[in-house]
């Protein structure tokens, strides 16, 4: 004879599984909710630029190739500093950087989570040097190998877009 299990104790075994599978799914969502909270709380905040000047490309003939608007950096804390933190930039935008004298150079990317064009400019606004598409947070030093004054900084591709290369010059506005 077969033999049933009493309706009472089935009652008794849903309604535990029932508390079990609510308090396993509350402990899941709170979990969730406070690594997202923890997320936002320690996510670098983003830089963002103050543009305050235009600089021009040229082509080793003389003529206009483009044109950005640049953050400057011209001073000891602000050239340490660069495009660290800085998440995003428009296409059209960069950094210039403005050293006392000319001199050789040596940028690294520690702390920049963008790849960049950096372009090395001697004191008479000649390119004399471009890296091209550096590695982000790369601890590698990037030299000018011939003595600069001012350095550029745009989005990775830039140069080969707009094909601007060494030889060619900046003009520096306001």
């Amino acid at each position: 004879m077969m033999s049933f299990p009493d309706p009472s104790s089935l009652s008794t075994s849903r309604s535990f599984i029932v508390i079990f599978l609510l308090t396993l799914s509350t402990v899941y969502f709170s979990a969730c909710s406070e690594n997202e909270q923890g997320e936002s709380e320690s996510a670098v905040e983003e830089r963002i630029l103050e543009y305050e000047t235009t600089i021009t490309f040229l082509n080793e003939r003389g003529n206009e190739i483009s044109e950005i608007e640049a953050a400057v950096a011209d001073d000891d804390a602000s050239r340490s500093q660069g495009l660290m933190d800085v998440h995003s930039l428009p296409v059209d935008a960069g950094m210039l950087f403005i050293f006392d004298d000319n001199q050789q150079r040596n940028f690294w990317m520690a702390s920049t989570p963008l790849s960049l064009d950096i372009i090395f400019v001697n004191e008479e606004y000649e390119i004399v040097r471009i890296h091209r598409n550096t590695s982000p947070y790369s601890q590698e030093s990037i030299p000018s190998e011939l003595p600069s004054k001012y350095v550029v900084e745009v989005n990775a591709g830039y140069t080969m877009r707009h094909d601007i290369n060494e030889g060619g010059r900046i003009q520096i506005g306001e």
